[in-house]
């Protein structure tokens, strides 16, 4: 299968709030429609889920609008607490290690806060789903994964979450599994059963996975960097200059499939023909030297120009945004003001990627933690 893959972060800009750009296949794109493409594709998933990820117009505006009402300012605001405590109970139990041991930074620290953020808000309380749900985003984001084992976590996920959604039907509360449910337009329409299921796999799949890559990324980039660690610490930047650079050179979603053109259409001065594919190519365009100069792919906090797509634009821009960085906001400056001499355990060379060109992160993390300061609180 063949896309065009759009680097150019201005081109994309324009693409990503072009009408005549769908991100609907069962409509707009022919390889779809004539059956070409089978739950046996690897890619599957992410084109196939009916929620408003895969959306087009009118569809979609009514979509997000359901899903809207369940992430309110209001609730994401209300994690703060929350999250406070997750990061200070996991900072206690990494200076409870061994002094001068090593550990997964991706493991212990970037990937429990937002697991357990997003389980706690749509419900998952059962461990035991909460850790099948974990493996099996993990595997959707596996672009490496067969054929077979895409299709099986497919379907393994579908029955996974139906089973939350029967739960929360039959044991309501204040989740938003529950609230999108119930969640209803004007006109007396909801969520289908599809939509449904396929509306919290968008929801805790892209809610959590992107957060965890953010988080390692800017740990790895400040452990990398050390005199922007020093900026910030001196206050010269702040934490924000360092998620937003963060997501600008280091985009959480490096690729992320599909669109399709509606009708012919031009770009940059490319004819893309009526029913291509084609492909958000996030993490180059943040690095695209037209857009930030020659210096593009140098993580420098101070940057005065930071805009970054790493959250999608326009209509398809993510809901969790704000709750992605309320994570970062919290978990990177509460690590760095516990271990101040937290340094990586490995040449950065020897870190591995994720088997993904959808995912953007480290499959592990090691680092050392010594000089521990006193738990606050």
């Amino acid at each position: 299968m063949v896309a065009w893959a759009v680097s150019d972060h201005a081109v994309l800009k324009e693409l990503l709030t072009d009408p005549r750009v769908s991100k609907d296949p069962r409509q707009h794109w022919p390889k779809f429609i004539n059956g070409e493409i089978t739950p046996e594709w690897p890619l599957f998933t992410w084109v196939a889920v009916n929620n408003m990820f895969t959306a087009y117009g009118g569809d979609h505006k009514r979509l997000r609008k359901l899903v809207s009402s369940a992430f309110t300012a209001r609730r994401t605001a209300a994690l703060r607490p929350r999250i406070e405590r997750m990061a200070a109970d996991l900072l206690d139990g990494l200076a409870a290690a061994p002094a001068g041991g090593v550990v997964d930074l991706r493991e212990e620290y970037c990937y429990p806060i937002p697991i357990q953020v997003i389980c706690e808000l749509f419900g998952v309380a059962d461990e035991a789903m909460r850790e099948d749900l974990r493996r099996l985003v993990d595997s959707i984001f596996n672009t490496a994964a067969s054929a077979e084992e895409a299709a099986s976590t497919f379907q393994t996920m579908h029955s996974v979450l139906s089973d939350l959604v029967a739960l929360k039907r039959e044991t309501p509360g204040d989740d938003m599994t529950s609230v999108l449910i119930t969640a209803r337009e004007e006109d007396g329409s909801r969520l289908t059963e599809a939509e449904l299921v396929d509306t919290l796999l968008l929801m805790i799949s892209a809610g959590h996975e992107t957060t965890v890559n953010l988080l390692d990324n800017a740990v790895h980039a400040l452990l990398t960097h050390p005199d922007q660690l020093d900026l910030v610490r001196k206050g010269a930047a702040s934490w924000s200059d360092v998620i937003e650079e963060t997501l600008r050179v280091q985009a959480p979603v490096a690729s992320l499939p599909l669109r399709y053109a509606v009708e012919d259409i031009e770009a940059a001065g490319v004819p893309i023909k009526k029913g291509d594919a084609i492909l958000a190519a996030y993490a180059a365009a943040g690095r695209n030297p037209v857009s930030h100069g020659q210096d593009a792919d140098v993580f420098d906090v101070t940057r005065v120009d930071k805009e970054h797509l790493a959250f999608g634009y326009g209509v398809h821009f993510c809901l969790g945004a704000p709750l992605a960085r309320l994570e970062a906001e919290i978990a990177l400056p509460a690590l760095f003001e516990r271990f101040p001499d937290l340094a990586l355990a490995v040449p950065t060379e020897e870190l591995t990627p994720v088997a993904s060109f959808i995912s953007n992160g480290h499959r592990s993390l090691p680092a050392r933690l010594s000089g521990a300061t006193a738990t606050v609180g």
